[in-house]
């Protein structure tokens, strides 16, 4: 399988991967309709995007960007940052990438093929480290994504921010809805990672970060923010 990505180095790459015949197949057909319908339930993402803030010239790279909606999203609100995005699925790539050419923003946003577990941006985008990295609604669908946020802070610059939006444990709805909701998102492999404030906080004790991490929406989603400390702390 070739490589689907916006940014050509002239390489040509392949990833015969299984993870990505699985979300390909999930989202062969779901991708025409998939940001009119999740715009009613992956809560909290454009609260996500308002915090990042990005300097002039910053880089931001968002693990799982899908069809591109939250690239698009941040790049006509921070005109003057960076924008990458990788995702496993080719199928959700190829919406992504006529999605940003539509809107006429290839100069300020690129996408490509990646496992979010072991991708290198240096060889896909020719940037070694980000600003800002965020994850948007994937932890939640990516069976090691301990690795994931291994990974992600790993690619931070000094100062850098990791920014997570996710499905919580809807501990503060009315359980017959939290029940329902669990066994609905089981149907697409989501799992919501109910430990996901413990693994953090490890972590950011490991790397010497801050961390803020709280629970909207009755508990519906959990969003953090890692702040990895910068180059003279």
């Amino acid at each position: 399988m070739t490589i689907v990505s916006d940014y050509d180095d002239g390489a040509e790459r392949s990833w015969p991967t299984e993870a990505t015949r699985r979300m390909n197949r999930m989202y062969r057909w779901q991708r025409f309709i998939y940001d009119a319908t999740r715009r009613y339930y992956l809560l909290g993402r454009d609260q996500l995007i308002d915090g990042l803030k990005p300097a002039a010239g910053a880089t931001l790279l968002e693990i799982g960007c899908g069809t591109g909606r939250n690239l698009i999203h941040a790049a006509r609100q921070y005109p003057d940052a960076l924008f990458y995005g990788i995702d496993i699925s080719t199928e959700m790539l190829t919406t992504a990438i006529a999605a940003i050419k539509r809107r006429n923003l290839g100069d300020g946003v690129r996408v490509a093929h990646g496992d979010a577990t072991a991708f290198d941006p240096a060889a896909l985008f020719r940037v070694s480290a980000f600003d800002h990295i965020m994850i948007s609604y994937s932890l939640s669908m990516i069976p090691d994504w301990h690795a994931v946020l291994d990974n992600a802070v790993l690619r931070l610059k000094p100062g850098g921010q990791l920014h997570i939006v996710d499905f919580g444990d809807q501990d503060r709805l009315p359980r017959m809805a939290r029940h329902f909701l669990l066994r609905w998102l089981a149907l697409f492999d989501v799992t919501p990672r109910q430990d996901l404030q413990d693994v953090l906080t490890k972590v950011a004790s490991r790397h010497k970060a801050e961390l803020a991490f709280e629970r909207p929406f009755r508990g519906y989603a959990q969003s953090a923010m890692l702040t990895m400390p910068s180059r003279d702390r």
